[in-house]
């Protein structure tokens, strides 16, 4: 399982199964819980949530050394170890930086540059990209590309589709398929919205795909030799580069994901001195990005940058105001109604994966019009990921959601391009290689069908 709960360290106090969206975590109280693999989605807030825990003051060394000898976490971590936990993948990691016929390249998501200084002293909500791009560095991969960059690849498929989809004719409202643990929950509960998913996969897999392909020729290799790794504020990313479909490249599109948690682990093994730091920037062309890719760490993200591009895709017009504040908010549903040329686009996000279900029943049966419905898991979006710094004070939970996604507005007004479209990395992807947004080679590796039960 990626997520877990150990029976040995959980007291039963079932404030896991309060968070859990998919109401997976069964148990009496008092009693050790388990998990209904059948109904979880692999979001890690159970991870997030719990307290009970093993440490060496409290149980021993031995104990101790343990835990973590199973769960593969590094010598150097000397933090308590939680009963619920998401599967560590720190050793595939080193393995392969350490393998010399192996082209280490790894990616990050958004949310990762607005929380992983925590986990060295930082200020909740840190803003740190080129920190973050050094220490990637300084631990060994051979190019440090960036999620964003696909992001952006993200919303010119996605655009596309859903511009197709209400200007000629096509299956609304349409879900995004950004975040996996909400892929699950449609897949396990609602299989009859399938065809209402975005075919465009999310970021991460987007990213595999190119750099193992158009990556691969600008290292003049072939993808066999390229090893993919993910760094993911999202416990389910690494069920979704498992998933069977996710090998159009030739090969398994990204071969390990791990946490922001798990980054912080290796910075540390790898004996990197995060203060001492010089910033440095990403790899071009693929590290290169824009404030919408950025955005997609918070909810509504997505919807924004789809916005963005999907205005000028319809009207021909620069977007009056770059800034789609109607789609910003943190409340389990909002919709809004946003002019587009002579199109009146009615949108919806939904925060929080326990909030999706009237959404969906509404839509079964017929009291909601929507064109677009943007869904994330996790109670903020991505910042809020069950692979982000833990924080066990429910006030420091929600100063630092705060504080990540005033960092990542703040990212994406700093950043010189605010629109997937405009970005000059993206151009030259599909003038080299991708052609156009829905080209046969773009459909191919950038799109999928999700294979139910």
């Amino acid at each position: 399982m990626i997520v877990a709960i150990d029976q040995n360290l959980c007291t039963g106090c079932r404030e896991c199964a309060e968070v859990c969206p998919a109401y997976a975590i069964v148990g009496e109280q008092g009693q050790p819980q388990t998990i209904d693999v059948s109904k979880c989605v692999m979001c890690g807030q159970c991870v997030q949530k719990c307290k009970s825990y093993v440490s060496i003051l409290t149980h021993g060394k031995d104990a101790y050394e343990k835990v973590k000898k199973e769960r593969k976490i590094p010598d150097c971590v000397q933090e308590p170890l939680f009963a619920a936990h998401a599967v560590c993948n720190i050793d595939k990691v080193k393995a392969a930086i350490a393998d010399p016929e192996k082209f280490t390249i790894v990616q990050c998501a958004p949310a990762v540059r607005v929380a992983v200084a925590e986990e060295f002293g930082a200020d909740l909500g840190s803003l740190t990209p080129g920190k973050l791009a050094a220490a990637l560095r300084a631990v060994g991969f051979d190019r440090i590309y960036d999620t964003n960059f696909p992001a952006d690849v993200t919303i010119m498929e996605e655009g596309t589709e859903l511009v197709k989809r209400v200007t000629e004719g096509g299956k609304l409202p349409m879900f995004t398929s950004c975040c996996p643990a909400w892929v699950k929950f449609m897949e396990n509960n609602y299989p009859e919205f399938k065809d209402n998913l975005s075919s465009a996969k999310s970021p991460q897999q987007i990213g595999g795909a190119i750099f193992k392909t158009y990556g691969a020729q600008l290292e003049n290799l072939d993808g066999s030799r390229i090893y993919s790794v993910s760094v993911m504020p999202c416990t389910c990313k690494e069920f979704e580069c498992e998933r069977p479909e996710m090998k159009d490249s030739g090969y398994r599109d990204v071969d390990v994901a791990i946490t922001t948690r798990d980054l912080a682990w290796l910075i540390k093994d790898k004996q990197v001195d995060w203060d001492a730091l010089e910033e440095t920037e990403f790899d071009q062309p693929l590290g290169v990005y824009t404030g919408a890719g950025t955005i997609f760490g918070v909810t509504g993200g997505v919807m924004e940058a789809a916005i963005r591009t999907g205005y000028e895709l319809i009207t021909g017009q620069p977007i009056p105001d770059v800034e789609v504040t109607a789609v910003r908010g943190t409340e389990g549903f909002r919709t809004s109604v946003l002019k587009v040329g002579d199109l009146d686009l009615k949108v919806g996000v939904v925060t929080g994966l326990k909030n999706v279900v009237p959404v969906l029943e509404a839509v079964k049966n017929g009291t909601l019009d929507l064109h677009f419905i943007e869904v994330m898991t996790c109670p903020e979006g991505c910042v809020s990921g069950g692979g982000q710094p833990k924080l066990l004070m429910d006030l420091d939970r929600e100063e630092a959601f705060a504080a990540r996604r005033e960092a990542t507005f703040v990212h994406d007004r700093e950043l010189p391009v605010r629109k997937s479209h405009e970005s000059p990395a993206i151009k030259k992807v599909y003038e080299e290689f991708l052609e156009e947004p829905g080209s046969h080679i773009a459909h191919h590796l950038l799109h999928t069908e999700y294979c139910i039960g």
